[in-house]
């Protein structure tokens, strides 16, 4: 891919809204398949998952391409997908290797810019088994006040930044950002909650999985895009603690060395549970390779802070001034315009859907 194509794409492959990109995605797919939410969008429009299907019904091999899993990631996730396309790869699939691409999986969080479901549930943490207890994050219990304090006003702000600062001063950085974004599973409304029951996403993608056979594979990539963490621009692979050093091992085999993983300290993520990479572990076990493919953007200051403090204490003004101010601050964060952040994700997300389908049809990984 060279300058002038990579410059061409990314200007032709981004959208501005859920809409925009669904309408391309569709027209340039012609997907199969369309998987309905319960919730509508800001202006009422109704909210789909859609699902593209590439080669042989029966190919043992293949490659998965998430969107969305953390909604306004969306963003990047549906240009990835359309560049995918663009790309040529459906057309030189060997006869062995199969594509499905999940474009929105959760459509709600892509249409009001967040990255939580509509039942306030962060998807990446919702993976868990629900038979089993629930875990537990003391950590984020004694910080949840001043996470997402319900006095934002500037003396409001003052404590809660004082009192986040003397726990990472007692306990370390690392713990408290375990504590942050670990995962918690007894805030509704709070940060990185992953809920006490299967969402709708999550059951979307049951319901994916199950339709098109995806456990019947031999072997079978994930390449799930996210935005946020990292350094600006650069697209980290990160391995999940689910899948251990093993799925790490299999991912280095079809990546390459800029594979990260949680279990070495490499990554950019902490280790966190009920993670996409869990439904794909209990489900396939090692004929599964997972990687997030996470672009970085900007420090995340006070951007979810916001955002669930407009849901927990204004909810009669998300759809107002207000709201709306919060919400263009959250998309921005996720979702860079600059042109350069765009030419990234192009180019990063050609070399990593090139890898998949070369070691699909080649028998690495």
């Amino acid at each position: 891919m060279n300058f002038d194509i990579a410059m061409h794409v990314a200007s032709d492959v981004f959208s501005n809204s859920f809409a925009d990109a669904r309408r391309k995605f569709v027209e340039m797919s012609g997907a199969s398949r369309a998987y309905p939410s319960a919730a509508a969008g800001p202006d009422g429009e109704s909210l789909f998952t859609d699902v593209a299907y590439f080669g042989s019904e029966h190919a043992k091999n293949l490659l998965v391409l998430v969107s969305g899993t953390h909604g306004v990631e969306g963003y990047c996730g549906s240009a990835a997908q359309l560049a995918f396309l663009k790309g040529g790869f459906r057309e030189q699939l060997h006869s062995s290797t199969a594509v499905i691409v999940i474009h929105a999986l959760n459509s709600y969080g892509f249409a009001w810019d967040r990255r939580v479901t509509a039942e306030g549930i962060d998807l990446n943490r919702n993976f868990i088994d629900f038979s089993e207890s629930l875990p537990v994050n003391r950590g984020y219990e004694e910080l949840a006040e001043n996470l997402v304090p319900k006095d934002i006003t500037e003396e409001g702000e003052r404590r809660a930044d004082a009192a986040i600062e003397a726990y990472r001063a007692a306990h370390g950085d690392l713990s408290f950002q375990q504590a942050r974004v670990g995962g918690q599973y007894a805030r509704p409304g709070g940060l990185f909650y992953g809920g006490t029951e299967p969402s709708e996403a999550r059951r979307i993608l049951e319901s994916i999985a199950a339709d098109y056979g995806i456990f019947s594979r031999e072997r079978v990539v994930i390449v799930d895009y996210h935005t946020g963490l990292g350094r600006y621009g650069y697209g980290e692979l990160q391995c999940e603690q689910t899948a251990g050093i093993d799925g790490y091992e299999r991912a280095m085999k079809i990546f390459g060395p800029s594979v990260t993983s949680p279990c070495l300290g490499t990554s950019s993520s902490v280790m966190i549970p009920g993670t996409q990479d869990a439904f794909w572990e209990r489900s396939l076990g090692d004929r599964h390779t997972y990687v997030a493919l996470e672009f970085g953007t900007y420090p995340s200051g006070r951007i979810l802070r916001d955002d669930h403090w407009l849901y927990m204490y204004r909810t009669n003004e998300v759809n107002l001034e207000l709201g709306r101010r919060i919400r263009s601050a959250t998309r921005h964060h996720f979702y860079p315009q600059a042109l350069d952040w765009k030419e990234m994700v192009v180019w990063r997300s050609h070399q990593v859907h090139r890898q998949a389908i070369q070691a699909l049809a080649f028998g690495r990984g």
